[in-house]
């Protein structure tokens, strides 16, 4: 490379500003005039210059890195259109041509675009902007290219606004196929699905399955890789790794990340076989590095690379290993052959790529072979020199012969064909002389056959149409090439179904050379063998290890890897194609989570609220208030059982464990028990108090135990919990239902032993709320009675509607559920059972008087007693004269002076009684005031 510079500066006098854009026609690469005009698109350079001036302006810049892969298509195309005109396929009318650089740049290939569109024979190329461009003329009629996916597709975009037809050679990205975005586009090889299908099937018969990818992080490399992602999923093939390199040469951080590629690659010494999707020019500077590396692997070439000449010719390649491609199919290429034999003989005015080629042969030819070719691909366009004519010009055809890459140039000359061949028709009954005669859009069909394309191709074309006016996009469908004894023709996709070569680069008498070792039936989806010794190197391609063929007869030595390793699907997840396994994310309900604080404030809200009503308990512990409400005892403990069951619910936060989940259940279970076998104890005191009716007294007389109901009601819940965490105890339970996440939440171990729980506190709040039913009608004043009713009312609704939602809730809010229940029915109870009182203790002082409270139960016992005496002797239509003969008998016995009286009912055994006092009714009252 020394000798490359110094030599430079020795052939130079002076800037060559033949490449600079002046004007319009300075901006075309290669023209030829001709009565139809076809338009050419063609990265000849591999990136363009950027300004270093700031502010940058818009202005069209020059290019470097000449590339002589795609400069010999602009040749075949000019070598087809020349063919075509020297036949009689258009009789008489000449095909001419237009050939722009896009320099592999979206920018400058719109530019181009532009002037395709601008109107024929404009002398301003202006595009006029019109709703309708059915008779509309642009300046080409097909445009031929690009050479790369991501600027078809800008270009495709813009030349559908008036339906140019556009044919690319080597544009392979799968979202081209789509005729919605992309209707004018049509290409001459296959989509890039069929070249991931065949990459992953000889990837899938070789035994690999642990894989890395590279790609051009552009459209192309995107869409490629997406596509080869989902065909490698489908047959299990792992990628461990995807690295992305810029898709300019000019962008800053291109070598960083060429380096980082080597160092993954480097790194990953498990992964032994690459699959790269790039540009030519990125494959050269990365191999150069893995070569500086000792990098040694299987390298899976697309169709980009896989025949580059100037790849395989770098400098010990042979020590990157061994390369396995996928090829456009070739076919007959010997007239252009010819043609290049004889290009030194032809004009170079219209020409500045030719002009370019043999400026840089001054510039380079006494250099050896890939010196030569270096020298040719690091000049530009504002760097490259005029040599001083004093060096004679050695013509380097051979050169040029090494470098052609059959696929391509073969695709280029059946994308003019395609395009001469849709036209001929148009041409029939018009005077296509007149670039007029015709819109772009349009063209007359008819069933028409040819023999071939010229002599040498041995390619036959039919186009089957009826007849009819309609756009050429539709006639281009219909072309038919017969090559190789096989139909090929355009899909309902606009794709030429082609199938592809499998090329193996062999080392062969010290050079490595480029061979076909089999083709890939696109349609088949199978590889076929022209003879044995082919189909041996394919299989051989099993025992490749580390890039060494070797031959084991009777062992089968895993080129690779044996299997993919699968991400633990319980702790880890990975997405699709993924080589990294991830840690799952932990969900439960944390103390930091805002709904969690939520509840915790209501929790604590619920406690202060206890503590409060304790407080004014105490501090009025003697007043009638606090003394019927059973005592300061009992009220203590209703309230310490609410204490318990707010302090449950923090259980149910954070993280959970085996304590925890063994805790909470039983700790509210056991705490509610105690609180409702307590209300139901004042529910009988309550009802055994006001009942004045002598059976129910009775009963409830024999039910009023107090502390033996409370104990064995209390009791029986803590046997039930007992069992429960002895034979079926909740556990810590993950939750491995969600993909990314693992959810830690308490497995109640047993619902049946849950349900029992609850159903049993269930049927203590039922019973409860009938004894309080029963006695809803007591004083207005203090009706202790209707608000435990309430209570037990919110506690079932608040239950009933837990069941549904608790078992359709899932994730890390499910303990909030049952928290939330928990809250609503011991806020519920509690504020029932215990505000009332709270309200009539602090605003109604008056009411809380030992007198008021008597006079209140005076006035609602009489009633009730006089109610239950009328009812008693009002039996039967006798019981007025009864009673007068009790009355009087009493009267005329000696002994009712001491308050006796016997009497006797007709049918009855004599009865003796005893006459009530005056006063008996207050003593009553009192008896019940006392008991209460």
């Amino acid at each position: 490379m020394a000798f490359v510079i110094f030599l430079i500066p020795c052939f130079v006098v002076g800037t060559d500003i033949a490449f600079s854009c002046q004007n319009a026609d300075d901006f075309v690469g290669a023209s030829s005039p001709g009565d139809i005009v076809i338009g050419g698109l063609f990265a000849v350079h591999s990136e363009m210059l950027h300004p270093e001036e700031n502010p940058i302006k818009p202005v069209i810049q020059n290019c470097a890195g000449f590339e002589i892969q795609v400069f010999l298509q602009t040749l075949a195309m000019i070598h087809a259109i020349e063919t075509i005109n020297n036949s009689t396929l258009l009789s008489g009318v000449t095909l001419g041509y237009e050939i722009y650089d896009t320099c592999a740049e979206v920018t400058k290939a719109m530019a181009s675009a532009l002037r395709f569109l601008s109107k024929f024979n404009s002398s301003e190329d202006a595009v006029e902007f019109r709703c309708n461009y059915s008779d509309y003329i642009p300046r080409v009629k097909a445009v031929t290219g690009a050479s790369y996916s991501e600027v078809s597709m800008a270009v495709s975009r813009l030349l559908a606004l008036q339906l140019i037809p556009q044919v690319s050679p080597a544009s392979s990205a799968e979202i081209l196929s789509d005729k919605i975005r992309f209707p004018s586009f049509f290409r001459t090889i296959p989509s890039d699905f069929h070249q991931t299908r065949a990459m992953t099937r000889l990837i899938c018969e070789s035994g690999w399955n642990w894989i890395g990818v590279i790609a051009t992080d552009d459209d192309n490399g995107r869409f490629a890789l997406e596509s080869f992602g989902v065909q490698a999923m489908a047959n299990n093939v792992c990628i461990a790794f995807k690295e992305m390199l810029p898709a300019y040469l000019s962008d800053s951080t291109f070598h960083t990340k060429v380096d980082r590629a080597i160092e993954k690659i480097v790194k990953e010494t498990r992964v032994n076989v690459i699959v790269v999707f790039m540009r030519q020019f990125h494959v050269l500077k990365l191999f150069k590095k893995a070569i500086e590396r000792n990098v040694n692997k299987i390298w899976i070439a697309s169709d980009n690379w896989s025949a580059a000449v100037k790849i395989s010719t770098i400098p010990n390649i042979r020590q990157l290993g061994t390369v396995v491609g996928f090829g456009f199919k070739n076919g007959d290429i010997s007239s252009f052959q010819e043609f290049l034999k004889n290009l030194h003989e032809k004009p170079t005015e219209n020409n500045k790529f030719l002009r370019e080629y043999i400026m840089l042969l001054s510039v380079c030819s006494h250099l050896e072979y890939h010196d030569f070719q270096t020298c040719i691909a690091n000049q530009s366009q504002d760097n490259l020199l005029e040599n001083d004519g004093s060096k004679p010009q050695i013509w380097r055809d051979d050169f040029l012969n090494a470098n052609v890459e059959p696929g391509f140039i073969h695709s280029t000359m059946l994308a003019v064909y395609a395009i001469a061949h849709a036209i001929k028709r148009q041409c029939k009954d018009r005077d296509c002389k007149d670039p007029s005669a015709f819109a772009p859009w349009e063209i007359h069909t008819d069933l028409f056959h040819l023999s071939a394309f010229c002599h040498t191709d041995m390619i036959q074309v039919y186009v089957i149409i009826p007849y009819t006016y309609m756009q050429l996009l539709e006639e281009l469908k219909r072309v038919v090439i017969i090559h190789d004894d096989k139909e090929v023709k355009f899909d309902s996709n606009g794709d030429m179904s082609t199938s592809y070569d499998v090329l193996l680069w062999k080392e062969i008498d010290g050079h490595m050379e480029i061979t076909t070792m089999a083709e890939y039936d696109a349609e088949k989806g199978g590889f076929i063998f022209e003879d044995e010794e082919k189909k041996q190197d394919f299989l051989a391609l099993k025992f490749i290890n580390f890039g060494v063929l070797r031959y084991l007869p009777f062992f089968f030595l895993f080129p690779d890897m044996d299997y993919c390793y699968r991400c633990n699907n319980k702790t880890y997840w990975a997405p699709i194609n993924s080589s990294t396994c991830y840690r799952k994310t932990i969900y439960f309900l944390a103390w930091t989570d805002w709904f969690a604080i939520f509840l915790l404030l209501l929790s604590a809200f619920g406690v202060v609220l206890v503590l409060s009503i304790c407080v004014i308990f105490t501090k009025n512990l003697d007043t009638p208030v606090v003394k019927a409400s059973g005592g300061l005892t009992v009220c203590y403990i209703i309230l310490f059982s609410h204490f318990l069951i707010f302090l449950s619910t923090v259980f149910f936060i954070d993280v959970p464990t085996e304590f925890k989940c063994k805790t909470r259940q039983a700790l509210f279970g056991i705490s509610f028990t105690l609180c409702i076998s307590c209300i139901l104890i004042k529910s009988l005191k309550i009802l055994l108090a006001f009942s004045f009716d002598p059976k129910l007294q009775n009963f409830l007389k024999c039910m009023y135990k107090p502390i033996p109901t409370v104990i064995t009601c209390t009791g029986i819940q803590v046997i039930i919990c007992t069992f429960w965490l002895i034979f079926r105890t909740p556990f810590v339970n993950q939750n491995f239902s969600i993909p990314r996440a693992i959810i830690l939440e308490c497995n109640e171990g047993s619902m049946v032993a849950f349900g029992i729980m609850l159903g049993y506190i269930a049927a203590l709040a039922f019973i409860c709320f009938i004894f309080a039913f029963k006695g809803r009608k007591l004083p207005e004043n203090y009706n202790e009675a209707k608000f435990i009713t309430f209570g037990m009312l919110i506690y079932f609704i608040a239950w009933i509607v837990f069941i549904p939602v608790y078992a359709t809730t899932f994730g890390k809010y499910l303990p909030a559920v049952e928290i939330i229940v928990v809250l609503i029915s011991n806020y519920g109870i509690l504020c029932c059972t215990f505000l009332p009182k709270c309200y009539i203790i602090i605003y109604k002082q008056e009411a809380n008087t030992k007198s008021a409270f008597l006079k209140m139960v005076y006035t609602y016992s009489s009633k009730s007693a006089g109610s239950v005496a009328v009812s008693q002797v009002s039996l039967d239509s006798k019981s007025s004269s009864f009673r007068a003969t009790i009355t009087d008998s009493c009267k005329t016995e000696n002994d009712s002076v001491n308050g006796n009286c016997h009497f006797q009912v007709p049918g009855q055994p004599l009865i003796k009684g005893k006459v009530l006092p005056k006063n008996a009714a207050r003593t009553m009252v009192r008896k019940r005031v006392s008991s209460i």
